[in-house]
């Protein structure tokens, strides 16, 4: 590799053009081989260099050239990114509450144990789970790059970087102005994006001083009903895969003990119910949204003052509101079915005239298993995210400063909009007989009178943070300069959480209990940290570093870091590194109120309808097939997860432009802060006996599913890449990407000292998912003058299906193509059209019943379908 060559290899790392969209930050060579370059501060290190000399494999991504792909959302740009397996995203809020959205997971590891950064600091983490950031409140049109560290970085970063870290750069400065516009539209009906952005910019460092520059973006975009799409129209009701998934709160309603008076007659005029012996069964599934509304508006200012030569000041402020709006079936207002009742007074007692009579039906007062005839809830999660940011960035007497204080908030609110019903009003209705539980009620009105909209919870978090990084050469070897940093940093944390007793004491299925009192915890955090930049001989060097943290609440943690980046040949170099790591519990795992919920899917009680079957004491319509209250909440005994990580890889580079690398992780993560999950405590009730809570009468009250400690965590694999690039010719330049990962081995432990379990390549229901074994994404490109184009290739491997019921199925590898052109040959303006999903492929079926959705995984594929995009770009 000559010099030019080397040169223009590491300025296209910098820069992102090596490949569209993901870049390996693989590109070797000796930097005194090249002209001198100006070094960066590059994630995972607080030494300024160049992230082709980093001893950890970082991967790059440039959003402009996501922006080409019709990628519009921070959660799809990391869905690119191989080592990621998210298990939290917009989807896997429909059915639930207060968690975080959206979330990044390096390794499988968790969300909570990936670390997010807003240009080398840390955005407040969302306000429901305190434990990681919502992606929804990070606007990626503000985004210039995403740096993506796939090894530990607690030595450096602190708590939450154990599966890696991700770090969302923008633009340091900018003159001019700008708008663009996006739509997307799918070939099905529903589920159309919008999205604005306005950007502008004005000064000059060098020649005025000073540059100011903002960005506004809103976006728009617009739910999916399950009956839109081919793949979820039937709910829960698959023969081929063994499920059967609907719910005995039925409308009309099934009197508990007897049955239906409409079963013998079809079960009403709706075709989501069906007759299932003397009872009715309600399809809630096919009556859902499968894909939520997303709202978002953001906001970016940034302003940089140039103090002396050696000194700028940095002012910046990120405001952004993220709204999902979910739509579930109608409310489930009958509960266990032992507290709604019809009495022989009502006109709509069966055999009173207007309900049929019904055999078992003596005049007793009926007790009823009802769903809500007033339309689909619709709930509204709001997050609001702030961050103002004061810094000083420059050089003294040779050290590189680096200070700032920030002040990061978040704040969510779970609103109730419509179709959540008053139970006690519900009651009432029952007892005075103005209510009819098994059809049409002589008032049209009644069932929307017992309506209750308003605010369900809330939660905010605040952190404060100062910090300061000094870093230098304090000497010379023969090999070069040794690279020195120190810092420290304080940082104080305070979270809330509360209730709206007005909401929640006559909304049952809020699953929030009404007499909880607000929740609260705070901890002040300082830490000391330092690094070493080693050259030991010309051909190696190492990094060294260690941090120190104190926390209030915890206790301290002291985590090491060293890497080693041998190049023995101008087209090798080997890059290895051992760190341990720690995440401290989080606020909201210690502090929260203990309340119970539902569980996401339909179980049999164990022990009153084993098997399906009702047994002596169990009434059917209670005990079978039903949604059974869970209760979940916070530990205040919590201890800190701790990690140890190795990685091992080699970059190679045979011949010019072309670049193959390989990086071997292995990670193992001991007390890990989790719950077991529900489908695991129904299907062994035996070993998880004591989970499970009573009512006196023997009938389940609820599971426990209160935060602990669990076991161990271990996980190895191999990331690949690929990078080539052809010369210019006549008829312009390919380009190839492929960045692939590959998992040896995911077991973990759901208890201390216990059992290994497997998650690759099979769903496994006590990690509640699966690890894929093989995902990579692949991309071509063509340049030519004006002219781009880019086919971009996904694929996620399939796995042994959860199959609950003990059915054998197997999810089928899942492959998606995407196909774009830009043209920038208007004067100012840059044009994109694309189609996301060419052939259209639909989820790869799964019998999956964690999820609201049925029929497919929506953590693990995209029930949108084809997609067709196109994006204006107009600069003044």
């Amino acid at each position: 590799m000559n010099h030019n060559t080397l040169t223009r290899a590491i300025r296209s790392v910098l820069t992102g053009t090596v490949g569209i969209g993901i870049t390996l930050t693989s590109i070797i060579g000796h930097a005194e081989d090249a002209p001198k370059l100006e070094k960066i501060t590059v994630t995972g290190s607080s030494i300024k260099g160049v992230a082709a000399q980093s001893t950890s494999p970082i991967t790059i991504v440039r959003t402009d050239e996501l922006a080409k792909q019709g990628v519009t959302t921070a959660e799809q740009a990391l869905g690119l990114i191989s080592a990621n397996q998210s298990s939290a995203v917009a989807a896997t809020t429909v059915g639930s509450s207060g968690g975080v959205g959206s979330a990044a997971d390096l390794r499988g590891l968790g969300s909570n144990k990936t670390l997010v950064l807003l240009n080398g600091r840390r955005v407040a983490n969302s306000p429901f789970n305190t434990a990681a950031v919502n992606l929804n409140t990070l606007p990626l049109s503000l985004v210039e790059r995403i740096e993506v560290l796939k090894d530990g970085a607690s030595a450096i970063y602190g708590t939450d970087a154990i599966g890696g870290v991700i770090n969302f750069i923008t633009k340091k400065q900018y003159q001019g102005a700008g708008v663009s516009v996006e739509a997307l539209a799918p070939k099905g009906s529903s589920g159309d994006t919008q999205q604005y952005n306005v950007f502008g910019g004005y000064g000059s460092l060098e020649d005025q001083g000073f540059n100011v520059y903002g960005a506004v973006n809103y976006s728009k975009k617009d739910a999916v009903l399950a009956r839109e799409r081919e793949t979820s129209r039937r709910g829960g009701v698959l023969p081929e895969l063994g499920v059967n998934r609907t719910s005995g709160a039925s409308f009309p309603a099934n009197i508990a003990g007897i049955g239906n008076p409409y079963a013998s007659s079809g079960c009403g005029d709706s075709t989501k119910n069906t007759a299932s012996g003397k009872s009715c069964r309600y399809n809630s599934q096919a009556d859902i949204g499968v894909v939520p509304e997303e709202e978002t508006f953001s906001f970016l200012g940034r302003g940089t003052l140039k103090l002396s030569d050696n000194f700028n000041a940095i002012a910046e402020y990120m405001h952004s509101e993220s709204t999902l709006t979910n739509i579930i079936a109608p409310d489930v207002v009958a509960g266990n079915g032992d507290d709604y009742y019809i009495y022989n007074n009502s006109p709509y007692y069966p055999g009173n005239g207007i309900t049929p009579a019904l055999s078992g039906v003596t005049g007793q007062p009926l007790s009823l298993n009802l769903r809500s005839q007033a339309g689909n809830r619709i709930s509204e999660s709001e997050q609001k995210s702030d961050r103002v940011l004061l810094a000083l960035e420059g050089t003294a007497a040779d050290w590189d400063i680096n200070t700032g204080i920030s002040y990061a908030k978040s704040t969510g609110d779970e609103n109730l909009i419509s179709g959540y019903i008053n139970n006690q009003k519900l009651r009432d209705r029952l007892a005075d007989g103005t209510l009819n539980p098994f059809g049409a009620s002589a008032d049209a009105n009644v069932w929307n009178s017992l309506a209750v909209s308003g605010t369900s919870q809330s939660a905010e978090f605040e952190s404060t943070t100062f910090d300061i990084t000094a870093s230098r050469a304090i000497y010379t070897l023969p090999a070069g300069d040794v690279g020195f940093a120190i810092g420290g940093s304080v940082r104080r944390d305070k979270w809330s959480q509360s209730q709206n007793p007005t909401v929640n004491s006559f909304v049952e299925s809020t699953g929030v209990d009404p007499t909880s009192a607000p929740s609260t915890g705070s901890r002040n955090l300082k830490a000391v940290f330092t690094e070493f930049q080693i050259p030991i001989f010309k051909s190696l060097s190492a990094q060294i570093a260690a941090r120190y943290d104190d926390y209030n609440d915890f206790g301290s943690t002291f985590n090491p870091k060293i890497g080693l980046r041998w190049q023995p040949a101008k087209q090798v170099m080997v890059r290895g590194s051992y760190s341990t790591g720690f995440r401290a519990p989080s606020l909201y795992e210690m502090h929260s109120s203990n309340y119970k919920t539902y569980t996401a899917a339909s179980y049999n009680d164990p022990a009153l309808c084993p098997g399906g079957v009702v047994a002596a004491n169990g009434v059917a319509v209670r005990d079978c097939g039903q949604q059974f209250y869970r209760k979940t909440g916070g530990n205040d005994q919590l201890q800190a997860e701790e990690s140890k990580t190795f990685t091992f890889g080699i970059v190679y580079e045979p011949i010019r432009n072309l670049v193959f690398s390989a990086d071997y992780f292995n990670i193992q993560v001991e007390n890990q802060v989790g719950v077991v999950g529900e489908s695991a405590i129904f299907a062994d009730p035996l070993k998880y006996a004591d989970l499970y809570v009573r009512n006196g009468d023997g009938s389940l009250n609820y599971i426990n599913q209160t935060l602990q400690n669990l076991g161990d965590t271990k996980t190895s694999g191999i990331d690949l890449g690929v990078q080539w690039r052809s010369a210019m010719t006549k008829y312009g330049r390919l380009g190839l990407s492929i960045d692939g990962t590959y998992i040896n081995s995911y077991k973990f432990q759901t208890e201390k000292n216990g059992e290994w379990y497997n998650a690759v390549g099979q769903y496994n229901a006590n990690f509640g998912g699966v690890i894929t074994r093989w995902k990579h994404n692949a991309n071509i490109n063509w340049n030519y003058d004006a002219w781009s184009l880019n086919l971009q290739q996904s694929f996620f491997k399939g796995y042994l299906d959860q199959n609950a019921g003990d059915q054998n199925h197997r999810v089928s590898n899942y492959t998606l193509y995407n196909l774009s052109g830009t043209y920038t040959g208007f004067k100012h303006t840059e044009l994109t059209f694309g189609i996301r999903n060419v052939l259209d492929t639909k989820p790869p079926a799964s019998n999956v019943v964690d999820n609201f959705q049925m029929a497919y995984d929506p953590r693990y594929s995209d029930i949108m379908g084809r997609t067709y995009f196109g994006r204006v770009t107009y600069k003044f």
